[in-house]
């Protein structure tokens, strides 16, 4: 079921957010776009999928998560459809921010199921959430093995790339259906009454989040987050998502550049996808040993060594330590602030804390995709671009390190 579940995953950031990496090198040749307006597209995505998390408060208080899940899965295949109609910056960069909005309420909604299923078999519940996020690196790998095939297959054709969108938001409308065995089943055991309908905390996205309010009980209403005291890990959250998109966005550019052929492009791209999939467990470990910044500062110097290296090196045994590093370690800087909170916060503003991190996130990966790509249409190019990028995940190292534990939750 949960392995089911994690297809919304899949498609709202898998595929909706994450493979425009492997269109933007033929989206930029064929209408001459600067890597300003490349990266913008990524922009207006993040922006989206910023304005749809916080909307979901809101729309899970006059919809079901089930509905939600299912609408939101239609509408993201839908955009994407879209995005293979046009050519002209103005309506594409609205099709990225409109999927960005609805995927952030697919993925917000079945988060929100996934921890349902955890509270229904507690014993099972970090499994069952590694499970759901781990879906994400299932849409890179489908992203991965199709984009380039369909790119290949339509080399001669006129605007080839827009088969690619549309191959994406026809993939995507089976996973929708696929959605519909999940969805009839949270809706029976609803109307069995056997459980109660209990959504508490659960979102983050890359920016995954949680969201949440019970029908059984209130949180105390003691909600209001120490800001002064967790700025060290706001600090370095909002680094990461600065440095994280920015790799992203134009890592495939970059290899395609260096010459990569599309072979290895996939595989690359493959692999990543993989480690992500692998990563849902690698860290737990840590993230229940570090009480303050330290998970999030190791796991961002991390990135921040996955994301120099193909600025430094055309070789390709340090691209696949790359990709496989950056794949194994990104989603789980996600999983640190989440952590971070539990450990510092009191329950009444877990909320609250995890709303937090999620906008400061956003407010980096909106801030990230035109920074890289201004810089990228300097004299530097992309490797200086994605050097940006690794100062960035660094310097966010170093701040997450200054972040204590808090003594006594506020």
């Amino acid at each position: 079921m949960t392995l089911v579940l994690s297809l919304a995953a899949a498609i709202s950031l898998g595929i909706t957010r994450f493979a425009y990496g492997l269109l933007l090198p033929p989206m930029r040749t064929d209408l001459g776009w600067s890597y300003t307006i490349a990266g913008a597209m990524n922009t207006a995505n993040a922006a989206g999928y910023l304005l749809g998390a916080l909307s979901a408060p809101w729309m899970l208080k006059r919809f079901t998560a089930v509905r939600l899940l299912i609408a939101g899965s239609v509408l993201a295949s839908g955009f994407m459809a879209a995005s293979g109609f046009f050519t002209a910056v103005a309506p594409l960069m609205v099709q990225r921010l409109l999927a960005g909005v609805a995927s952030a309420w697919v993925f917000v909604a079945g988060g929100v199921l996934a921890a349902r299923l955890g509270t229904w078999y507690p014993q099972q519940s970090g499994l069952l959430l590694g499970i759901f996020y781990g879906g994400v690196g299932w849409g890179i790998v489908l992203s991965a093995v199709a984009v380039p095939a369909v790119l290949t297959a339509h080399m001669h054709t006129a605007h080839g790339w827009q088969w690619a969108w549309w191959w994406l938001a026809v993939a995507c409308v089976c996973m929708a259906v696929a959605l519909i065995g999940p969805a009839r089943y949270f809706k029976r055991q609803e109307a069995s009454a056997l459980y109660a309908v209990d959504i508490k905390a659960t979102v983050s996205d890359n920016g995954q989040r949680a969201v949440g309010a019970s029908m059984e009980t209130r949180l105390p209403s003691n909600n209001r987050v120490p800001l002064s005291k967790l700025a060290y890990a706001l600090a370095g959250y909002t680094c990461f998502g600065v440095g994280y998109i920015g790799y992203m966005t134009f890592v495939i550019a970059l290899l395609r550049d260096q010459g990569l052929s599309a072979e290895r492009i996939t595989v690359f791209y493959g692999l990543l996808g993989l480690a992500v999939v692998a990563s849902s467990r690698l860290w737990a470990g840590l993230l229940d040993r570090a009480k303050g910044g330290g998970a999030l500062a190791i796991l961002n110097a991390l990135l921040g060594v996955a994301t120099v290296l193909p600025a430094l090196t055309t070789a390709w045994p340090w691209m696949v330590v790359s990709g496989v590093l950056f794949g194994g370690v990104f989603l789980s800087v996600v999983a640190s602030t989440t952590a971070l909170v539990r450990h510092n916060l009191p329950v009444s503003q877990w909320p609250a804390g995890i709303s937090l991190f999620t906008v400061v996130f956003a407010a980096g990966q909106i801030v990230g995709p035109s920074v890289v790509g201004w810089i990228a249409d300097g004299a530097g190019g992309l490797r200086q671009g994605l050097l940006v990028s690794a100062v960035a995940l660094w310097v966010g190292a170093l701040l997450a390190w200054r972040q204590p534990a808090l003594k006594t939750p506020a």
